[in-house]
């Protein structure tokens, strides 16, 4: 049966808390770290489905979602710097209720993907991952997708630059879609994403927070995207396989989360291709 609980990690320079996901019938098996999507501009950590929470902990693994600082408040060095304070947060025993000397493996879904990459290629753990899941995840490998004007969303009504007025000043991890999508919309219209998380040169921020300078990654990947994903481009997903030779996973929809709109059937075998992954990996280590 899943049992959540909700734990309180800091009060500064924001409220952040995490969410712990189990099955207490269940063996753990291993705890898989989540980092939730959102362009780094909107989300929450309990954005995960009910079917991917139920499948993972069922097959023995636990997960811990994890709040981390939203952009434009944060800038990517603070939103990046969280992330490995809260992996090593688990590494050294700060989180309650799950043991720190499982294997771990870091899961992210489209920002909360690129931040786990960069953070496993970045960081300096005490213990590595065992592995990474990337959904619909990208690396900035390609050039002008995230730097020009998207189609997808000038199809979208414009949104005006005086809708970013209303975006909280001070560090926050809670993104409401009724409040921030709208700055991410704005953002990709004009083709200033990355200014919202990134104030510097660009040839700096491809060589710092983009995946072009890193040759290897310390664990093996398993990356799902969709052919037709209308925000981050398939290239994008097959540059990143090619390049650190991943497991892949391949959808035909037409949607950037495709686990969230798919059918039930559909997900259900996207879930279990990532837990055999999982499986897989604590087999052969």
């Amino acid at each position: 049966m899943l049992q959540t609980k909700n734990i309180k990690l800091q009060d500064k320079p924001f409220l952040k808390s995490a969410t712990i996901y189990t099955d207490f019938e269940v063996k753990l098996r291993a705890c898989v770290l989540y980092f939730h999507g959102g362009g780094l501009l909107y989300g929450n950590r309990e954005d995960l489905p009910e079917l991917h929470r139920g499948l993972f902990t069922q097959a023995g693994y636990a997960i811990i979602s994890f709040d981390y600082p939203l952009a434009p408040a944060a800038q990517i060095d603070q939103i990046l710097e969280d992330v490995c304070k809260s992996i090593e947060a688990y590494l050294n025993q700060i989180i309650p209720g799950v043991p720190a000397n499982l294997p771990y493996f870091l899961w992210g879904r489209s920002a909360g993907a690129y931040l786990c990459l960069l953070s496993a290629a970045k960081g300096t753990f005490s213990k590595n991952p065992w592995g990474i899941i990337s959904y619909y995840g990208y690396g900035f490998l390609c050039d002008n997708w995230f730097e020009c004007p998207s189609p997808f969303y000038l199809r979208m009504p414009a949104v005006p630059k005086s809708f970013l007025e209303s975006l909280p000043l001070e560090t926050h991890s809670f993104g409401p879609m009724d409040t921030h999508y709208s700055a991410y919309v704005y953002a990709r219209q004009k083709g200033t994403w990355t200014s919202f998380f990134y104030r510097g040169r660009n040839s700096q921020f491809l060589m710092n927070y983009s995946l072009r300078c890193v040759d290897t990654f310390p664990c093996p990947l398993f990356c799902a995207h969709s052919i037709n994903d209308p925000d981050v481009p398939y290239d994008e997903f097959l540059n990143l396989c090619s390049k650190y030779n991943t497991k892949r996973y391949i959808s035909a929809s037409t949607g950037h989360d495709f686990d969230r709109t798919d059918s039930p059937f559909s997900v259900t075998q996207l879930l279990n291709s990532t837990i055999q992954f999982l499986n897989n990996r604590l087999q052969d280590t």
